[in-house]
């Protein structure tokens, strides 16, 4: 998902972020804005990471977010 996607998708994926990453505040969500780059800053904040681990977990959370649920075929 590019950034201009992410951006303008933002209010729709906005709780899911908050799932992944619960220590993030609304306040924090608030301030990101749909930025990728203020996100990974956030998670680095909250949850210590390094900057390199915090940008690993978004891209992958992004990837498997982009990619539609396998059905079950029920």
């Amino acid at each position: 998902m590019n950034d201009e996607t992410f951006k303008g998708q933002w209010l729709q994926i906005k709780g899911k972020v908050r799932e992944q990453w619960g220590k993030l505040t609304n306040d924090d969500l608030d301030q990101v804005q749909g930025r990728s780059e203020q996100l990974v800053g956030r998670i680095e904040e909250r949850y210590g990471l390094a900057k390199d681990e915090a940008r690993r977990q978004v891209n992958k959370w992004l990837d498997e977010f982009k990619t539609p649920p396998v059905s079950s075929g029920y």
